[in-house]
């Protein structure tokens, strides 16, 4: 190895930084002048071994800024002597490298510059990569990226805080499709200004905030929304088939999902969300991840919808445990514990049949732990207890019964497919209660008006007369109880006439229920699958002191465009109030209207 030059008094400044072997930054490499660089000797960049020893040329650093020029010099010498001799004992005892990589004698500031800086990210990577990694590391594995379409926003307008702890992005054209429907009445102008105000909300809350970086989600007070949301703020780069319109709107957010994939490939994973279902099929088809909104579904299997009764097993009786039993108002009672009870709701009708055994129909009163409390149920089945002529055929229109005559049930649901006795049920249970028992001043009727086929156009008349034609129901279950099953008023030893029954039963119009209330009414909600959970919701909270609600439906029969039976508004009604000590449910199982409508009931 040759022999450094004399140390002169341009070498003992130059030794102050380039003499030192520990590891530098790439920014403090950068830094250096290019003298520096020129006198740098060659071996010092080349070798990995002094980097661990401790580096000298620190001490000598100090003394040379107070020390004289000539002290300085001999200092530099000194310290090089020293620093060539560790080098020297240290390769002569480690182990040899695979492959030393030499350094050439005249080395340019340019060729000293890289070197050095690559240097450094070898040595220590961790202080270069700590920053970046641990956002990266946690979207990876917790969150995703959703892209939300158009639909999705008009259909739930708070839906940009349903996706808790993953992140939202919102492409250009959707705002601009968001500003075109926000102008009319309908629900879904409504939703579309609704939205606008929320973003512009988030927007106030943050207005130090870089949309490029994004929008806290909970800024605005949801707190269950941990995520961002993501403006598209420059134009993306992608590249569709030339067969799909450049300018229509779908395919755009298309491209944008596509191009956040690649910028986002093993980062975040980007998806699609839209209630279009061609919109979802072409992102498929394009190799993109897309998915349903599915937060508005109170279910995702319309099989899994509570039923309100509940077929005990055969070997019931021997697996209950400390039962007892007592008599109360005419009534039995049963206390009994076990793992039977386990999946016991209040309200909710247990029933059971063995043959050779007597049978049981009680209904779930209370629940302490695991001690559980069955009432014995009113058989409206029998003559003695009909109700204004009607009695029940089956199992079902029993525990029916029993729950709308029930004056601390204020909610009922009923459920079935096509003339299982539901609207005439509810009549009727309505008529007993507001003629006879007068619990209730009068009957108020209404439903959606939501139509099979082509619409008929405006209806003439007033309130009551534009509901007319969609109460056919209502008059045919109405003539049935007036004249009775067998034509003749008399059996049931009743003065009331037609008129008198319809002066007590109001029809109105679901378009003007916001804003009132109702005191001690009977409120009949038919069709009421046709609604969404938001008109639901508007409607049961129209109910005052001393009032009842009844909604019935078939959620095989949904006649609303964008309703299935996971986010219809009945389906989220029933799974939202099971349980409650003030409502039941009952899902009707067996047709009763004729043997051609229950045949056509279950092949058509």
């Amino acid at each position: 190895m040759p022999l450094p030059p004399a140390p002169t008094k341009r070498a003992a400044r130059v030794a102050k930084e380039a003499f030192d072997v520990t590891a530098r930054t790439s920014k403090r490499a950068t830094a250096t002048t290019p003298d520096t660089e020129d006198t740098q000797p060659t071996p010092l960049t080349s070798s990995p071994a002094p980097a661990l020893t401790p580096p000298p040329v620190r001490s000598s650093k100090k003394a040379a800024s107070t020390a004289t020029a000539s002290a300085a010099t001999t200092a530099a010498a000194q310290s090089l002597a020293q620093q060539r001799a560790a080098v020297q004992q240290k390769a002569a005892t480690a182990t040899p490298a695979p492959k030393a990589t030499p350094a050439p004698a005249p080395a340019t500031p340019a060729a000293s510059s890289r070197k050095r800086s690559t240097a450094p990210t070898a040595a220590a990577p961790a202080p270069v990569a700590s920053n970046p990694a641990r956002p990266t590391k946690k979207r990876t594995g917790q969150s995703c990226l959703f892209v939300l379409d158009t639909n999705v926003l008009l259909h739930d307008p708070s839906s940009i805080f349903r996706f808790e702890e993953h992140d939202i992005f919102l492409p250009m054209v959707v705002l601009e499709e968001l500003d075109a429907h926000k102008k009319g009445m309908t629900e879904v102008a409504r939703n579309g200004r609704q939205v606008s105000r929320m973003l512009d909300a988030l927007v106030d809350a943050q207005q130090s905030a870089d949309l490029a970086i994004g929008l806290r989600l909970d800024a605005s007070g949801n707190k269950g929304s941990t995520g961002h949301l993501f403006f598209q703020t420059v134009p993306l780069d992608y590249r569709l088939p030339a067969s799909l319109p450049q300018g229509k709107a779908d395919n755009q957010i298309l491209g944008v999902v596509q191009a956040l994939r690649a910028a986002k490939q093993g980062q975040q994973e980007v998806i699609l969300v839209s209630k279009d279902i061609n919109m979802r099929v072409k992102a498929r088809a394009l190799g993109l991840p897309a998915e349903d909104y599915r937060n508005d579904k109170a279910l995702d299997d319309g099989d899994l919808l509570y039923t309100g009764s509940l077929a005990l097993p055969a070997d019931f009786w021997r697996k209950a445990k400390n039962v007892e039993s007592w008599q109360q108002g005419g009534r039995s009672f049963y206390s009994l514990s076990g793992p039977v009870t386990t999946p016991m709701l209040i309200n909710q009708y247990v029933y059971f049949e063995a043959p050779g055994e007597p049978s049981l129909h009680a209904r779930v009163t209370e629940i302490r732990d695991k001690t559980v409390v069955l009432e014995t149920l009113r058989d409206y089945s029998s003559s003695k207890h009909n109700v204004w002529g009607v009695n029940a055929r089956n199992r079902e229109q029993n525990f029916a019964l029993n729950l709308l005559m029930d004056p601390e049930v204020d909610f009922v649901t009923l459920t079935g497919t096509a003339g299982t006795g539901k609207t005439l049920m509810a009549l009727a249970a309505g008529l007993c209660q507001v003629l006879d028992e007068r619990r209730y001043t009068e009957i108020i009727m209404t439903r959606a008006t939501v139509s099979v086929g082509e619409d008929i156009g405006f209806l003439p008349g007033t309130e009551e007369e534009k509901m007319g034609p969609w109460m056919g129901a209502l008059d045919d279950n109405l003539e049935f109880l007036a004249k009775g099953d067998g034509g003749n008023p008399n059996e049931w030893g009743r003065a009331a006439t037609n008129e008198l029954i319809r002066s007590r039963i109001k029809i109105k119009s679901m378009n003007f229920m916001r804003g009132r209330t109702f005191l001690n009414k009977y409120v009949i909600i038919d069709e009421a699958q046709n609604l969404t959970p938001k008109q639901m919701k508007t409607l049961i909270t129209r109910a005052g002191p001393g009032t009842k609600i009844i909604c019935m439906g078939n959620l095989g029969q949904i006649d609303t465009p964008y309703l299935t039976e996971g986010s219809s508004g009945l389906t989220f009604a029933v799974d939202r109030f099971k349980g409650w000590p003030h409502s039941g449910h009952i899902q009707l199982a067996r047709g009763e209207r004729s043997r051609l409508a229950d045949f056509a009931s279950e092949v058509l």
